[in-house]
């Protein structure tokens, strides 16, 4: 028998679930946020290990995939993905793969694979070569900038943070 405790039970439960529905999808849209994703793969599917091991930019295949902070990596072989399942923080890339130069900026740039350094140990992308020239007039000031910034815009798309910047933000090398 349908009664007013049944539907007011019924309309409770499709309110939580609504709710656990949408904290959810925030949390996903989070997540995805604060690592630099395209088509499907952190660093472009680049294999992070390689420029460690190798001191280039190297292409990861299919067939080597692990994952870390909600984002797929791809590796060149087996072992180099896992030294990433190992230890990944010691390879993923500075600020989730975004420009490093951008995150001084107080943006989420694209970071691309080519553009690259290893500075004291951490991985570092840059929007393009002439962006990372830049960067590279300064290395320690924007590393220090956007370590400021990284925790402030991590979560935040780059649509908002071009409209308004976070309290706390730095820019450049201030």
């Amino acid at each position: 028998m349908y009664t007013a405790r049944t539907a007011i039970q019924a309309a409770g439960l499709s309110a939580m679930l609504i709710v656990g529905f949408v904290i959810a999808l925030v949390q996903s849209a989070n997540a995805a946020s604060e690592v630099n994703i395209v088509d499907g793969y952190a660093v472009h599917g680049y294999d992070v290990v390689a420029y460690f091991a190798d001191g280039e930019p190297t292409p990861g295949i299919d067939a080597f995939t692990a994952t870390h902070d909600g984002a797929t990596y791809r590796f060149a072989s087996a072992d180099n993905r896992d030294r990433f399942a190992a230890d990944p923080a010691s390879f993923a890339p500075q600020y989730g793969g975004y420009c490093a130069f951008g995150t001084a900026m107080g943006r989420k740039f694209d970071g691309d694979p080519n553009a690259w350094a290893i500075v004291d140990g951490k991985l570092y992308l840059n929007l393009n070569k002439t962006v990372q020239a830049r960067w590279k007039e300064d290395v320690p000031g924007f590393i220090s900038v956007a370590n400021n910034n990284w925790p402030l815009i991590r979560s935040i798309v780059d649509g908002e943070l071009e409209a308004a910047a976070p309290a706390g933000v730095k820019i450049g090398t201030q």
